[in-house]
């Protein structure tokens, strides 16, 4: 069974054309003129229940517009989606009741003037949750986001990180089984972040809920997904594990010594010296050398530690950004 099915989805716009100058102009008022925009063209790909999902690609490549489409905001112009079995464009209140769509950078709509705990009431009224069920996933997220010296506090006097903190419960107050979350921390400092992701982890561990998220910060990426779907110029040209495209397109990994007493010329015959300081080196080297390169410095050096890592990840999603995946 799966939460999430999009089949030869195509999106386009239509754009108005408009020449320069005041004639180019007045005649676009009676004369109108378009050209076919295309966002997202021939995207396919399927999300189990309960997969946290990594929707990655540059500015303009689609993310957004397939999430709205999935969420019911936008009608493609062809293909098939269904979300929970259901057509999102549909909009039906059974359907919206078990989704959210959350954007970092519209944390929290409707009035500001309003305290965060009249908003989860009025959330309550509007998902019809239970008395019961509002009172434990209540308690529950103010426990889990750290909400209980907000709720008395109206939302124009929130931070944008404290604003994500509540737009988020106010999203899983109604315990949704599948969330798209567009930029969950964009704008937040590395601790606001580090709990947006944590939190987001917990949530679809112990609710079972999907996931599909995109973001420009790897950091994202790399702790919540493990299968990534990269799209660009409204395709997809990667759908897969994130460890096997890093392999595919990184032909190296470093390794990071520990060795007070190296000589670096000895160090150069076994990689690429990317980085040395205070006796910790780290070397470049290709990924079939590995296990020979690591057993030959064990060997014949002083290694008081040694580590093993997979090269950056933003340096790989550039790549495939730049090169294709191929």
């Amino acid at each position: 069974m799966t939460a999430v099915v999009v089949e030869d989805l195509y999106m386009t716009y239509r754009a108005p054309i408009r020449g320069s100058g005041w004639k180019e102009t007045l005649s676009s008022v009676f004369n109108r003129r378009y050209r076919e925009v295309p966002a997202v063209q021939n995207v396919s790909f399927a999300l189990a229940p309960g997969e946290v999902v990594g929707f990655i690609g540059p500015n303009g490549a689609g993310k957004t517009t397939t999430m709205k489409i999935l969420s019911g905001l936008l009608h493609a112009t062809s293909g098939h989606v269904r979300v929970l079995g259901y057509s999102p464009w549909q909009r039906r209140s059974d359907f919206l009741r078990r989704i959210a769509f959350i954007r970092g950078s519209q944390p929290v709509g409707g009035s500001q003037e309003l305290t965060v705990l009249d908003t989860l009431q009025y959330q309550r009224l509007l998902y019809d949750v239970p008395p019961a069920d509002y009172r434990r996933n209540l308690d529950e997220l103010t426990e889990l986001l750290d909400l209980k010296d907000l709720l008395q506090r109206q939302l124009r006097a929130l931070s944008l990180g404290e604003k994500m903190r509540a737009g988020l419960a106010l999203s899983l107050l109604y315990r949704p089984e599948v969330m798209f979350l567009d930029e969950p921390t964009l704008g937040l400092d590395v601790t606001g972040a580090t709990t947006m992701r944590r939190f987001v982890a917990g949530y679809a561990e112990r609710a079972g809920a999907t996931v599909l998220l995109t973001s420009h910060y790897m950091a994202d990426v790399a702790s919540l997904c493990p299968r990534l779907v990269l799209i660009d110029k409204g395709k997809v040209q990667y759908d897969g594990q994130l460890d096997q495209l890093a392999a595919k397109l990184s032909p190296y990994k470093l390794l990071r010594l520990t060795a007070p007493n190296a000589d670096e010329e000895r160090l150069k015959e076994a990689g690429e010296v990317v980085e040395a300081s205070n006796g910790t080196w780290v070397l470049r080297v290709p990924r079939e050398e590995v296990a020979r390169t690591t057993a030959r410095l064990l060997t014949e050096l002083e290694v008081a530690d040694l580590a093993v890592e997979e090269a950056p990840l933003e340096a790989v999603i550039d790549r495939a950004y730049r090169e294709g995946v191929g």
